[in-house]
């Protein structure tokens, strides 16, 4: 299990999923798809606390479980406008909406939305519904501890500002290719944001999803970008 001794565990659920322990004890799930997520352990599927959901986009492997999850423990909801308002109608309470740029306070932590390139349409009844801009988060910890959570993207030119504004320590990227970066994009990605160490996501899941974190150490070494790859297994924890 890796180890920066930070006084937090930040486990990944597969695919974009993880579930967050602070210092401080809050509980953060990031971009809620448990229960029928395939890379999943079934041990990790039982969420018994919950203190914050934040949704990157309105894709079904990204937000399947919110109106589940946001019924039975009620936290506090950090998403766009247009998801709040989804939410909203399907009786999901404790919705705290936002756009890019801006930045709320939640349960002691700091998230700042900042800008992601993907699509966002909500799956609901056969239709699909208006899901706003997809967006990524970066967390500011109780500590100071900044973690980006890219969301679903491919590789945009203002991923130099957030690294400018923001420092993220810990990037959490895309990999699979297909329908978000490869790790050739996210190598080039990682050089714009200057994060030490990167925790691959969107990888493995399907077989569609072809890029490794072994082929992100390449590219990164490429590059000659000295970020540290973290590759966690699906329930594994970096804490």
């Amino acid at each position: 299990m890796p180890t920066l001794n930070r006084g937090f565990a930040l486990t990944w659920l597969g695919h974009s999923t993880f579930r967050l322990v602070t210092r401080g004890a809050r509980v953060v799930l990031l971009d809620p798809w448990v229960e029928s997520n395939p890379a999943c352990p079934r041990d990790q599927k039982a969420i018994d606390k919950l203190d914050v959901m934040a949704i990157s986009h309105g894709h079904g492997d990204h937000m399947g479980d919110a109106v589940t999850l946001g019924k039975k423990h009620k936290p506090t909801v950090v998403c766009n406008y247009e998801i709040h308002l989804f939410l909203q109608r399907k009786g999901v309470p404790n919705t705290s909406p936002m756009n890019k740029g801006g930045t709320q306070e939640v349960a002691g932590l700091k998230f700042t939305m900042v800008h992601a390139l993907h699509s966002s349409g909500i799956e609901d009844g056969g239709q699909v519904v208006y899901g706003g801009e997809p967006c990524g988060y970066v967390l500011a910890l109780e500590d100071g501890t900044r973690i980006f959570h890219a969301g679903d993207t491919g590789i945009h030119a203002e991923m130099a500002l957030i690294g400018e504004l923001y420092s993220p320590e810990i990037a959490l990227l895309p990999i699979g290719d297909l329908f978000t970066m490869s790790p050739r994009e996210a190598a080039v990605a990682a050089r714009m944001l200057k994060p030490k160490y990167i925790v691959p996501m969107h990888h493995g899941t399907f077989p569609a999803l072809t890029g490794t974190p072994d082929m992100l150490r390449e590219e990164l070494k490429k590059l000659k970008v000295a970020a540290e790859v973290i590759a966690l297994r699906p329930g594994e924890a970096l804490t």
